[in-house]
């Protein structure tokens, strides 16, 4: 029994020594992403911003830690109503950090959360300020970054007095409520099928053009190898009539003409089965026949 009394009375000293030094120790160790203040009375009598070790009088003093890095937020959805009378869901976050940690700890009490509802209510404001200045189809086309840049520089230094700098606020989703989809899709729909409509009329006019260009053209290439030929037939027949000119001209060659004529005619008369043919004695193939 002595001893369990003994035994328990030395954890007891332990224990008190291990919490005295705690208490007591007046070393600060500062890391790279905190700030570490310190506190006398109530006030902040000095902000360790560089990271490394550090001394402060115990029991008088005691170390605040405050975060010293980019933190992001992630923002309520809220809708806000565009320019021309929009319904618009906004799903945003905001990227921050504490710029001044004497007034972060004044302000809010060194709080996160106390810091991330002024950061909805500011944030939300200036989404409001800015797409009820905008129409819907602008807030849709920019979305490339510049409508979260207006939303960032709208909110200006709002939150300067609670030492909090916001670098950007960006929008996660930015979207119709459930309630005005159905409308608003059926509406897109209409709109694309009358555009479709316009597009197809335009091309039925285009290619009806096309065709009677083609027709046309068609026609035209015709007509002029037509005239073509019948040029150069007549050339054709012109020189066949200057040939028999020139050859009736020619007594000598009028005589070849005609017996070579004449034999024509007498090879065409004598198809068929009847051979016999009756001829004048004056007539040329007579002659021929005769010898004459």
């Amino acid at each position: 029994m002595g001893a369990l009394t003994k035994f328990t009375r030395n954890i007891v000293i332990l224990a008190v020594i291990a919490v005295a030094v705690l208490v007591c120790n007046p070393l600060v160790v500062t890391k790279a992403n905190e700030y570490s203040l310190i506190i006398q009375f109530g006030k902040v009598v000095r902000v360790e911003e560089d990271p490394g070790p550090s001394l402060r009088i115990p029991f008088l003093q005691s170390v605040q830690k405050i975060p010293k890095y980019k933190m992001i937020s992630d923002l309520y959805p809220s809708d806000v109503t565009t320019k021309d009378k929009k319904v618009m869901t906004v799903d945003s976050f905001v990227i921050w950090d504490i710029e001044d940690p004497v007034k972060y700890l004044s302000s809010l009490n060194a709080s996160k959360e106390k810091a991330e509802v002024r950061l909805g209510n500011v944030v939300y404001n200036s989404i409001k300020n800015v797409l009820s200045s905008t129409n819907q189809a602008d807030i849709i086309s920019g979305r490339d970054g510049e409508l979260a840049k207006i939303i960032t520089e709208n909110i200006g230094n709002s939150m300067d007095s609670y030492g909090i700098h916001i670098y950007a606020v960006e929008t996660k989703k930015l979207d119709l409520p459930d309630s005005n989809k159905e409308s608003v899709y059926q509406r897109m729909i209409s709109e694309r099928n009358n555009i479709a409509a316009q597009y197809t009329a335009d091309g039925d006019y285009q290619s009806s053009l096309i065709k009677n260009e083609t027709d046309k053209t068609v026609k035209e290439t015709i007509a002029k190898a037509n005239a073509e030929a019948e040029k150069v037939k007549a050339e054709g027949e012109a020189r066949y009539m200057q040939i028999l000119s020139d050859a009736y001209n020619d007594e000598a060659k009028a005589d070849f003409y005609n017996y070579v004529r004449s034999l024509d005619a007498l090879k065409a008369s004598l198809k068929g089965d009847n051979k016999t043919i009756i001829l004048n004695q004056d007539s040329e193939l007579a002659r021929i026949l005769s010898g004459n």
